[in-house]
């Protein structure tokens, strides 16, 4: 771990009050640690619009706005720790120093809808403890922050809306996470990760990023686990694999502006708890599998701006449908003739 500078901790010690220091009850080490951490990411701030770090003085870290304190878990004598760290909303802009890896005992990390720039530390590889991570709707840039793959108590990552480019690397399906959002960056790779059936998480959110290639086959392999997922613009081509028929616990399929082709597959009428699917914006062809729109909790169906041909008359009963642009016989709003040849 990076070991705190002289000069800053000296800085530290000239902003602690010395009545403060003189009449307060010492902090224990953790909490010590938490507050050079916390002065340190102060001092990295830049402008902090609703002083949501306005009170980030003195050594009471566990008053501080944003930072919860809590019983440590590991330790005997229910030593207190920061814990948890939440600034959504915050708008502030700074950066996140190396001294956040002194946050060991940190078990939430939210900084959602902020202008923090730059990238992630690797002190965080510290944060052993780390359960959720959110650094969504912020400035951050650079390749998918390796740091992250080494935390392996982390069951919810979310790092979407920011600009992190380069491979997805196939690591990351490799966690034992429970929610994944990386959607809105500008990941970019020629196939899309090959061990995303690995993957353990409930939720996943990919869309939105250049990872083209074809949809594993592997994905059958989420059955146990996947109850929604989101490849909206993800570069997708080639056909949909006959193996997400066994994601029978799925409720949501968002596969919409890409580039598949083929038909549907008939096992996608297996999908018995899927109540929202959506393939608008590809290049399907074909007929509708009946067996799909008989599903019994299907509500929503969109398959506009493809080239199908066939629609059972089961889709038409649909609550929520969408069938415009296709090459439907006897249906309104569809594709010319030479478009359908």
């Amino acid at each position: 771990m990076k070991k705190i500078s002289l000069p800053l901790l000296a800085l530290i010690l000239i902003i602690i009050p010395k009545q403060s220091l003189q009449k307060s009850t010492p902090l224990n080490p953790r909490l010590f640690k938490a507050f050079i951490a916390l002065q340190a990411w102060k001092h990295t701030i830049t402008n902090d619009p609703r002083g949501f770090t306005s009170n980030w003085h003195g050594h009471n870290v566990c008053n501080y706005t944003g930072v919860y304190c809590a019983p440590a878990p590991n330790d005997p004598h229910n030593i207190t720790t920061v814990a948890g760290i939440d600034l959504n909303h915050a708008t502030i802009s700074g950066t996140l120093p190396d001294e956040l890896g002194l946050l060991t005992d940190l078990s939430l990390f939210h900084i959602n809808s902020n202008r923090f720039k730059g990238t992630i530390p690797d002190n965080f590889r510290h944060m052993c403890l780390l359960h959720e991570l959110d650094i969504s709707n912020n400035l951050f840039c650079g390749k998918f922050p390796s740091v992250l793959l080494s935390l392996t108590s982390l069951k919810y990552l979310d790092i979407r809306f920011n600009s992190f480019s380069g491979n997805v690397p196939s690591g990351l399906f490799d966690l034992k996470l429970d929610a994944l959002f990386i959607n809105n960056n500008n990941f970019q790779s020629t196939t899309f990760p090959k061990n995303l059936g690995k993957s353990t998480v409930s939720v996943l959110v990919l869309a939105n990023n250049n990872l083209g290639g074809c949809l594993p086959p592997g994905i059958g392999k989420m059955a146990g686990t996947l109850n929604e997922i989101i490849l909206t613009n993800t570069g997708l081509s080639t056909c949909l694999p006959k193996e997400i028929g066994l994601l029978t616990e799925l409720t949501v399929f968002d596969v919409s502006f890409n580039n598949i082709t083929g038909s549907l597959p008939k096992s996608m009428g297996n999908m018995k708890s899927l109540e929202q699917l959506n393939v608008a914006h590809n290049k399907l062809s074909g007929n509708i599998p009946e067996s799909i729109c008989k599903l019994p909790r299907l509500e929503s169906f969109s398959y506009s701006d493809n080239y199908l041909c066939g629609e059972p008359g089961s889709c038409l009963k649909l609550k929520t449908k969408n069938d415009v642009k296709n090459c439907i016989p006897f249906r309104p709003k569809q594709r010319s003739g030479q478009e359908c040849q």
